[in-house]
């Protein structure tokens, strides 16, 4: 991965470390499995979002470092990745 969205990215982790630590604390408070489950919801999201960040920077590194029509299937692969996420 270029380093350029690597603070970003670890920014998001903590982030998303801090609400799975909610979520274990919810669980020891005997929260409800609805509420439980929103929470997790919402971190599968916040992973999915910072996986597609991941993704793009490698796209970006691979298109600024091949030909234009490797830059057309890099833009191409960002673009159904991101449909996928």
């Amino acid at each position: 991965m270029t380093h350029h969205k690597l603070p970003e990215v670890k920014k998001r982790l903590a982030r998303i470390e801090g609400h799975v630590k909610g979520i274990s604390k919810m669980i020891d408070e005997g929260k409800g499995y609805p509420d439980i489950v929103q929470q997790i919801t919402a971190v599968r999201a916040a992973l999915d979002s910072t996986m597609e960040i991941i993704i793009q920077d490698l796209v970006e590194h691979v298109s600024v470092n091949t030909n234009t029509k490797g830059k057309k299937a890099a833009n191409d692969l960002k673009d159904t990745v991101s449909k996928i996420l």
